[in-house]
């Protein structure tokens, strides 16, 4: 149970009928983010936050104070479901000690995701595997940039409209606390403030970023073949991602452009399309994935430019995180969720 300060009273975040959740890793952007949710979640009980770096310590959330614990110590017995919000290679072995205790889990690290050399756990991109989560004991969270670029491309690759052996770019820009919150020189407010810039390179390669196994393993899995080629880059903002991804058409698109995706995603609460290029402001704080496609000109084989914006901390990361552990509990999927 986690001790909250609204104003100047004091009292314990606890109500009948509430579902006790862990937060392990607390302290990071997502955690923090997670934190947030869940403690103005009408379902949902934080029971416990944890830092190792900043055990003991009280941080303010919203409008809630949040004590946290050395996650050593957090009651993983005690919750029906653990989020953890661990750096990638520490999460993998604490998710197995939540499962061993008897507790539900979402990992957001990169240790349980396809194409990082663990199979048959269910991935929660939540839009196109609805099914495999829904009471799932345990649930791998997609990464921030996977979930704007492959719930954007998985109507094309479904409805077989991408042309065979393409070469799909995929250009996409985030805000810094995509990052994470470590002290680095390169995130310091006077290196990033009014630049912008490609990374993601190894020894003077490109198309190496971590988040390509995700990318690759999933268009695989939902049938496509096509190259994957990128870029990202940094943008001097604090959230957000917009992504742009040039795909070469099998026929010349249908007259309504986002036909595809009407048909894909009819009725969905958190996926938004738009006939305007989309952008951060319209997606920063919520739990959506807004998307828009136009035919390009001047080419010699029918291309579509398709473009995603979401938040990178919300539907990229802790609200997904959520949006999943309602499917997984039985609670109603947008249950404190921001659409």
């Amino acid at each position: 149970m986690v001790a909250i300060d609204v104003g100047c009273s004091h009292y314990y975040a606890f109500q009948v009928n509430k579902t006790p959740v862990g937060v392990l890793g607390a302290s990071g952007y997502a955690g923090r983010e997670l934190c947030a949710l869940i403690l103005d979640h009408p379902e949902l009980e934080l029971s416990f936050a944890t830092a190792n770096d900043q055990r003991g310590a009280t941080t303010r959330i919203g409008r809630h104070s949040v004590k946290f614990m050395a996650t050593d110590d957090a009651p993983l017995a005690d919750v029906a479901l653990v989020f953890s919000a661990l750096p990638h290679g520490a999460s993998k072995d604490w998710i197995a000690r939540a499962r061993e205790a008897g507790a539900r889990a979402v990992d957001l690290s990169a240790d349980l995701r396809p194409g990082n050399g663990c199979d048959g756990i269910p991935y929660g991109l939540t839009e196109l595997m609805r099914d495999q989560v829904r009471n799932a004991p345990l649930v791998s969270n997609p990464g921030c940039y996977p979930t704007a670029i492959l719930t954007a491309l998985a109507p094309l690759i479904e409805q077989d409209l991408i042309a065979p052996d393409a070469t799909i770019v995929i250009d996409a820009a985030s805000g810094v606390t995509g990052a994470g919150n470590s002290p680095k020189r390169e995130l310091l407010f006077g290196e990033v403030a009014e630049d912008f810039r490609a990374y993601g390179f190894a020894n003077g390669v490109g198309n190496v970023h971590r988040h390509l196994n995700e990318m690759r393993a999933m268009t695989s899995a939902l049938g496509c073949s096509a190259d994957l080629i990128f870029t990202p880059h940094l943008l001097p903002v604090a959230r957000g991602i917009l992504a742009t991804m040039t795909v070469p058409l099998r026929a010349e698109p249908m007259s309504d452009v986002l036909a595809p995706w009407r048909v894909a995603y009819d009725n969905e609460p958190f996926i938004e399309l738009t006939s305007e290029p989309p952008a951060l402001r319209d997606v920063v704080h919520r739990n959506v994935v807004r998307i828009s496609a136009l035919p390009l000109a001047g080419t010699r084989r029918p291309v579509l430019v398709v473009m995603s914006a979401i938040d990178n901390l919300v539907k990229g990361a802790a609200g997904q995180a959520v949006q999943n552990a309602n499917l997984m509990l039985g609670l109603n999927e947008g249950s404190g969720l921001p659409a």
